[in-house]
């Protein structure tokens, strides 16, 4: 199965593509440069793998939590390959995609992203069953949740700066972290997305976007102003 599948939810850029039973990918830790580097970042990767997006089944991405900015632009270049070729796009939670090479474990797995303003996009899940579902919490409640558990796997971008945090608050719960640099997203994702489509499930719609779990902050400015 041929899969694009893009991750960028947060500064650093995952992209991967699935064809012909080969795979190649590129992670890129930019910054605010999503938008210069996303496109030709995926051109280049196709052209290495001689793969045309009409040669693709399905891409993938990262619906949110996340960078406003960096849903908006995956959406956008996804949805232009679906417009142009009819190629369904599967979106996948981003704290889902961090949690999921864990979804075995016998452990709770925490996932999380930093969401700033004293709180974190995250969700507590142990198999299938969630301890704390997917929100924007404040510290406190992960604090507060975190305690009840003898031992929980910490994983996303910012899983060393809120294990910091949980080791600081309760010290009692041993704290494992599997993240880092070279934890590639997007794989992942193509993992994700070869599962949904063995199970029928639905691609996006064409009505659908990110999942934003936060307001922006021109919709809190505006909403204050009403």
């Amino acid at each position: 199965m041929n899969i694009l599948a893009i991750d960028c939810a947060v500064s650093r850029l995952c992209i991967a593509l699935k064809y012909e039973d080969k795979l190649i990918s590129e992670i890129l830790d930019i910054g605010m440069k999503q938008s210069e580097m996303l496109v030709p970042t995926i051109d280049e990767i196709m052209n290495k793998m001689g793969c045309k997006a009409e040669n693709l089944d399905a891409t993938a991405l990262t619906i949110g939590p996340g960078s406003f900015t960096g849903l908006r632009l995956g959406i956008s270049a996804l949805k232009a390959i679906e417009l142009a070729f009819g190629i369904p796009v599967y979106g996948i939670s981003s704290l889902d995609c961090y949690a999921y090479p864990f979804k075995n474990s016998s452990l709770p797995v925490l996932s999380c992203i930093d969401a700033n303003k004293d709180k974190f996009y995250a969700s507590i899940k142990q198999k299938e069953q969630f301890i704390l579902k997917e929100g924007d919490w404040d510290i406190e409640k992960i604090v507060e949740e975190s305690k009840k558990l003898d031992r929980i796997i910490i994983t996303g971008p910012d899983a060393e700066k809120l294990k910091a945090i949980i080791s600081e608050q309760a010290p009692e719960t041993e704290l494992i972290t599997i993240h880092n640099a070279k934890f590639d997203t997007a794989e992942v994702l193509i993992n994700i997305t070869e599962e949904m489509i063995e199970q029928k499930k639905e691609p996006l719609k064409d009505f659908d976007g990110p999942v934003y779990l936060r307001a922006s902050e021109a919709e809190i400015k505006l909403n204050n102003a009403q």
